[in-house]
Parts: C-alpha cells; sequence; structure tokens
C-alpha cells in the first residue's frame, strides 16, 4: 500500500502514523483473555469442589483445602517429612502475609552483642583473667620454694 499524505485529524479509520496504539496496550482490549498456561491449570484445579469423607462425615471442600487438611493429619501422626512441608509452607505463608516472626535483634545475633552482654563479658574475661594470674603466682612461688 502507497504512504498517501494525511492532513487530516486523528480519528476513526484515519491512525495516527506513528504508532497505532497506545503505549502498554494492543490489539483489541476488550477480547476475552485466554488462561493458557500451567499456573492457570493448577489454580483452576486447587480451586475444584471436592466431597471428601472426614470422621465418617461428608464434607465439601475445595481441593487446596483438602491438601492442606491431609498435610496436618499426617504430620499430627509423626510424619517427619509432612511436619517439614507444613513448616515450610507456613513459613513461607507468613512471608507473604507479612506476618513472619520478626528478624532476630542484635543480642542474639551470633557475633554481635548488645550493650549489656558486652559488659557481662567483660567481667567475666577479666575475672577469668585475674584468675588465671593468680594460678601463675602460685605456681610460680611453688617452683621458688623447690
Amino acid at each position: 500500500m502507497s504512504e498517501k499524505k494525511r492532513d487530516y485529524e486523528i480519528g476513526y479509520g484515519k491512525p495516527p502514523k506513528g504508532r497505532p496504539f497506545q503505549k502498554g496496550q494492543s490489539g483489541n482490549p476488550r477480547a476475552p483473555r485466554g488462561q493458557n498456561g500451567f499456573a492457570a491449570l493448577l489454580a483452576a484445579e486447587l480451586d475444584q469442589r471436592v466431597t471428601i469423607t472426614i470422621n465418617g462425615r461428608r464434607r465439601r471442600m475445595t481441593n487446596r483445602e483438602a491438601i492442606v487438611a491431609q498435610m496436618v493429619d499426617k504430620s499430627t501422626r509423626a510424619d517427619l517429612r509432612a511436619i517439614k512441608m507444613l513448616a515450610d509452607m507456613q513459613k513461607e505463608a507468613e512471608a507473604k502475609a507479612g506476618t513472619a516472626a520478626p528478624e532476630p535483634t542484635q543480642s542474639t545475633t551470633p557475633g554481635k552483642l548488645a550493650a549489656e552482654d558486652r559488659e557481662v563479658v567483660e567481667l567475666f574475661v577479666a575475672r577469668l583473667r585475674q584468675q588465671i594470674a593468680a594460678e601463675a603466682a602460685e605456681a610460680a612461688a611453688a617452683d621458688r620454694q623447690l
């Protein structure tokens, strides 16, 4: 198609020359968005409702809820793998929700002591040095007597 000189306003049937769509938008914005991909399929299956029997009673819940209930049930029976997986899942969920346990403070971090803790350690070291010096003086006095 040949390029024609257009000396009119942009409008219906008269697209802008530089770019036909606004930045970040292309195609038909009213078209239905397809849910392709593994993540969408997995989410759809996990949100599907199933009927399960717990303690002789039938309950309806999603597959996601059933998986969590089964993990908790196995972990209460001392299944170590289930306990580890459940703990990891809980940490991840808390991290995403922002309710995770706070990071350790300076007093609990190895290598870094709070001022009060440092004072106690320094007093302990000073007492040990005095005890070692006293024992060395006793040993030296015993050597002189021999």
